[in-house]
């Protein structure tokens, strides 16, 4: 039944079926009720309602006498298609405001975002087995609300697959499951209040960034060089808390060197402060090995470790979660558990299951063999048709590169000639804390959701839209 829920004005001395009426024909003007709707029975809309068939009726009765419905005998009431544009009886309120900026539906040819993963390998039909088995009956308790930092036999998995992958010492308990690192993040900032001073590398993640602005902390940005932060401009400042991404500088790509994690902690353990290690995509290294996380060297308590499955599984499943210290797990649990767990529960037991049957296990490592290749082709696409007017940066690891760009023309311009010829490129200047002139403007190249074709195709048409 189409829902017709008219507000009644008692103050007023309009009888009931004239505001029934003026409900339903406005509904109808404005597109919410559409061409050939069938209404509902005289019946069944009194009984919804809680009025008498006979107001029903009378209202009806005008918006047929206007031509607005129908009545079609032994079916029923029908809207009927009004070829005249009704859009000027509509209120001024309802039309869109033309100094707002609509969604543009642009359709890309190729689109080099960081953030997309490659779909075409993805387990559909191990994911929706396991999905399935989630939904037997015997399974029913996993729609009803969860526990508050996520399911605990997902956090063991979690647990003991960090423990393998990236040395990090934790137990089920000190993991919080959430809906994305920036909802985490936002927690963190509650948990850790905003009697601290932030730092950030500079240039940073600008989502982090954003999101401790919002929480009205104060932050300050720290310069970074080949090995990642520059601890001693850190030290300089007054921050005690600071978010790095050692394994993978974002956006610059550069791995932080044993060397330079160590110096961090200590400065850590001179501040009594606190480390945020945002491990996003540690899970794609092309040269050297990996190093151990920050957490797995901190024998204070004193590194927060963030990880993701956005980029190891796909971005839509929206599972991430937070290792907190023994401490701050303990003032998690003390004022901050009131929060309800925003991840469902259906995706997080199919997690726990692709996990604990060593699925995800073979799809990394099949990931990984798939994104090097593609990584190399990258590589080579650039060197074969920009080498001369190009240099590559941070190309060891992840799903992305920047492209230091010299061929004169500014960031804006090589965008928006890329954009003429459906290409989507990503600018560098949003992650820096101020925008900062350069003579050779840097451009973020994703690849992880490209083919091997669509890579090789988008430098070719890129070289010759900046005129390279």
């Amino acid at each position: 039944m189409v829902e017709i829920m008219p507000i009644w004005d008692y103050s007023k001395n309009t009888p009931l079926y004239v505001q029934l009426y003026e409900y339903i024909k406005h509904e109808i003007q404005i597109g919410t009720i559409k061409p050939e709707t069938k209404l509902p029975s005289k019946r069944k809309l009194s009984t919804y309602l809680g009025i008498s068939q006979n107001t029903i009726q009378t209202a009806y009765e005008q918006l047929c006498a206007e031509g607005y419905v129908e009545s079609r005998p032994r079916i029923g009431m029908f809207v009927t298609k009004i070829e005249d544009n009704l859009s000027c009886n509509t209120p001024l309120s309802n039309k869109p405001d033309k100094s707002i900026k609509l969604n543009e539906e642009f359709k890309y040819l190729i689109d080099f975002s960081s953030g997309n993963v490659d779909l075409e390998h993805f387990p559909y039909c191990t994911w929706r087995k396991l999905t399935t088995q989630c939904l037997y009956s015997d399974q029913s308790n996993l729609l009803l609300i969860g526990e508050s930092q996520g399911e605990e036999c997902l956090r063991k998995e979690i647990s003991k697959y960090l423990f393998q992958s990236r040395s990090v010492r934790c137990i089920p308990e000190q993991i919080i499951i959430g809906a994305g690192m920036q909802y985490l993040m936002i927690l963190l900032c509650m948990l850790l209040g905003k009697d601290y001073t932030y730092a950030i590398e500079n240039p940073g993640f600008n989502k982090a960034r954003n999101v401790f602005i919002d929480q009205g902390l104060d932050v300050h940005p720290i310069s970074i060089d080949e090995d990642g932060i520059c601890v001693e401009d850190l030290r300089k400042s007054s921050a005690k808390v600071v978010y790095v991404t050692p394994s993978h500088q974002f956006p610059c790509g550069m791995v932080m060197p044993v060397s330079r994690r160590l110096e961090l902690l200590k400065w850590c353990e001179e501040k009594n402060g606190y480390i945020i290690e945002d491990d996003y995509d540690s899970e794609f290294r092309y040269r050297g090995k990996p190093i151990p996380s920050l957490q797995g060297l901190d024998r204070n308590g004193k590194v927060i470790y963030m990880g993701t499955f956005s980029k190891s599984l796909i971005p839509s499943i929206r599972i991430s979660y937070l290792v907190l210290p023994q401490n701050l797990i303990e003032k998690y649990q003390k004022y901050l558990k009131i929060y309800k767990q925003t991840v469902s529960r259906l995706h997080q037991n199919t997690l726990y299951k692709f996990m604990k049957e060593g699925y995800f296990s073979s799809h990394i490592n099949k990931m990984r063999t798939l994104y090097r290749k593609k990584h190399s082709i990258l590589l080579s696409s650039i060197d074969k048709h920009m080498k001369e007017k190009t240099e590559v940066i941070g190309a060891n690891s992840g799903l992305h590169i920047l492209l230091k760009v010299k061929n004169g023309m500014t960031e804006e311009e090589l965008i928006q000639c890329a954009h003429d010829v459906k290409i989507k490129i990503y600018p560098t200047s949003i992650h820096y804390n101020q925008c900062l002139s350069s003579e050779f403007p840097m451009i973020l190249l994703g690849f992880g959701g490209l083919t091997e074709k669509q890579i090789e195709d988008g430098i070719k048409i890129l070289k010759k839209a900046w005129l390279i």
